[in-house]
This record gives structure tokens, sequence and C-alpha cells, in this order.
């Protein structure tokens, strides 16, 4: 087995909330040590697409994703061609993601202000990893419950730099046992449960400017 550091949860200017260019991503991930990045824009996937296609110029292995609007929460969708439908509930968007080959994360579980999905909701579906790592938070407590909510229904731990300015990109990670360092070897991984998350929050400033750009991005929709 080889071991690769994966960051899985990265945004690009494909989102509405974010606005770096995949080189940039791609550039700074390299720079950090990762083997991998998986960019996922909300509900768009054009930018994940060219990210993956030409993240061996950068040395490093690019998988297709998405984070997608489900409703019961976002969910990852990890290794598929296209985005899903948008507004089904969690467990059928899953099911999709399955339909296509794809790997399932939940993201942020819990935290209902970032659309975290809740115990309920995850418990009568069947995602295959649930991020119990997310460096965008001030606490860490929600990071610490989903660790134990994962360990008490078997579920795998991924963990994730949520990344929406480059210079926060692998600052949470996954760690992953890896039969090939490929694409299909980083779903593979997370499929089976070999990972292991890792990293550290991001400081408060980055905390307060990430959610000032989000109440200046709702107050822009609204005028």
């Amino acid at each position: 087995m080889r071991r690769l550091r994966v960051d899985p949860y990265v945004h690009t200017e494909d989102s509405y909330d974010a606005d770096e260019p995949a080189e940039r991503l791609l550039d700074r991930a390299a720079a950090v040590g990762l083997d991998g990045v998986v960019v996922t824009d909300h509900d768009a996937i054009r930018e994940s697409r060219r990210a993956a296609a030409i993240a061996a110029d950068y040395g490093l292995i690019g998988v297709v994703g998405v984070e997608v609007s489900t409703a019961d929460g976002h969910l990852l969708a990890l290794g598929v061609d296209d985005c899903p439908p948008r507004d089904e509930p969690l467990g059928e968007t899953v099911e999709h993601v399955h339909d296509c080959g794809g790997v399932a994360v939940v993201p942020h579980p819990f935290q209902r202000s970032r659309h975290g999905a809740r115990r309920d909701a995850i418990v009568e579906t069947d995602p295959d990893a649930l991020e119990v790592y997310n460096a965008h938070t001030i606490t860490g407590l929600r990071n610490t419950q989903t660790r134990s909510f994962a360990r008490e229904h078997g579920l795998p731990g991924v963990g994730g730099s949520d990344a929406h300015f480059a210079p926060l990109v692998g600052r949470a990670y996954t760690e992953l046992r890896v039969r090939e360092p490929t694409a299909d070897g980083v779903l593979d991984a997370i499929r089976t449960g070999r990972t292991r998350a890792v990293g550290r929050r991001t400081s408060a400033r980055q905390y307060v400017r990430k959610y000032a750009l989000n109440a200046t991005i709702r107050m822009e929709s609204v005028l």
C-alpha cells in the first residue's frame, strides 16, 4: 500500500462564494506537499473537470467532484462526470452518486448554518464517509462530534480544507492508503475506509473573512 495526502474539498471561481482559478489551487496543493486535490464547487462541475484534466501537470492526482445541494444538506459527490440533480433527498442523491460509480461524502455534518445534513438524515441513508475534520471552524466542537458519530456508525472519516482561498488548500486533508496512485485508487480507499483525517483549523481572521464574503454575496443577490 502507498500513502497519499489528498484534500477532497476545495472551491474555485465556479462556486458562487469563491474566486480562485483552478490553476492557483493546484499550484498551492503542490507547494504544500499534497498528492491530490478534488475541486468540489457548489452545484457546478466545469472547473472540477478542468482541474482534474490538468492536475498531472502539477504532479497531482486529479479527481472530479461537486458539492451538491440536497434537500437535507450538502453532499460531496466524488468521481462523477456530471452534477447530480439538486434539491433531492439526501438518500436519493447518494444512490445517484453510487449509480454513477462515485463516492458520497457528507461534509460538515450537523452544522445547519452551513447546510450540514442532520443526524437522522445521515442514519437513514448510506454515505461512503463523513467529513470528520473540516478546517473551516472556530472551536472544533462539530469535528469532535462528527468523529464520534462516525465511529458509532462505522463510517470512514475524511478531512478537508473547504478552501475558498488558495492559501487554505491543504490546511486539512485525508491521508489515504491506496493500492494505486490514481483517481480510482483514491475513491477505492475512501469506500473501504483506508483513511485518516489530518489538519488544523483556520484562523479567526480567515473564518470571519469567509463569512463576510458570504454575507456580501447574499446582500447583492436580493438587491
